[in-house]
């Protein structure tokens, strides 16, 4: 599958996908948007895939809208506009959904909708000095299709403070407020993302999966019989599963599970 915004490689269980426009500070188009969404589409549907990293290349992570992309949507039919912002919002969706987990590395500024990419992902390790900003109202503009992910990652009190505000914070305080899971000084990055892979691939792949579906429908609903009947499903489903028993079976006779050999 052949990119000109960004890269993928395989290896091993690890797919990464790199932005790769340095020029631009790694800004979205058209293009860009479209070759994310084939990117996570694809590395989903991959069984030897256990795990996928989303990095960027240059000084920034991503400064959101492309200057230039920006100029021909002024143009635009409403129609036309809604269709754009549409591709935008299914390729975070399918950040957001893809079944394997993605672990974002941001070793640059990630501004406006780069912010949608790191709030869909389900890891987040950002290097010091890293600066983030949802700068949509300084040109007028909301942060409307990132916000459902950028709303759960880094929560209501905060989103209406940075989403009117349009100021500027540190990785520090993007890991006080959840954005951010781990900061990292700049030399360190790499290995502290290293880290996170390993232990991810260490685990059952189907049980990552479900676990992660897990979170993403449990979280927020109240605890009704309902709830209670779901949870009790998912644990007997998952333990008369494949893996599930092998799992279990392997740690009962102290061996390493099938889905490590």
């Amino acid at each position: 599958m052949d990119f000109t915004t960004l890269i993928l490689s395989i290896d091993g269980p690890v797919a990464s996908i790199t932005l790769n426009r340095p020029d631009v500070r790694n800004a979205f188009n058209e293009t860009s948007i479209a070759e994310l969404n084939a990117a996570f589409t694809a590395v989903g549907a991959l069984d030897a895939v256990r795990a996928v990293l989303l990095a960027a290349n240059g000084p920034a992570f991503c400064a959101g809208a492309d200057l230039n992309w920006m100029k021909k949507m002024a143009s635009y039919s409403h129609a036309e506009n809604q269709a754009d912002a549409m591709a935008l919002a299914s390729m975070l969706r399918t950040i957001y959904l893809c079944p394997k987990p993605v672990v974002a590395k941001v070793q640059g500024d990630c501004y406006a909708g780069g912010m949608g990419l790191v709030a869909a992902a389900d890891i987040v390790v950002a290097a010091e000095g890293v600066n983030f900003c949802l700068s949509e109202v300084k040109l007028g503009l909301i942060p409307a299709t990132i916000s459902p992910y950028v709303i759960k990652a880094m929560g209501e009190q905060a989103a209406r403070r940075y989403f009117l505000t349009a100021e500027r914070f540190d990785a520090a305080t993007a890991q006080r407020l959840g954005l951010a899971h781990e900061v990292s000084v700049p030399e360190q990055l790499d290995d502290c993302v290293a880290g996170l892979l390993k232990a991810l691939c260490a685990n059952s792949p189907h049980a990552v999966a479900q676990a992660k579906a897990l979170v993403r429908e449990v979280a927020g609903q109240s605890v009704t019989d309902a709830l209670l009947a779901d949870t009790a499903e998912r644990i007997a489903q998952i333990r008369a599963s494949e893996q599930g028993r092998e799992g279990v079976a392997s740690f009962l006779e102290k061996r390493k599970p099938a889905w490590l050999s």
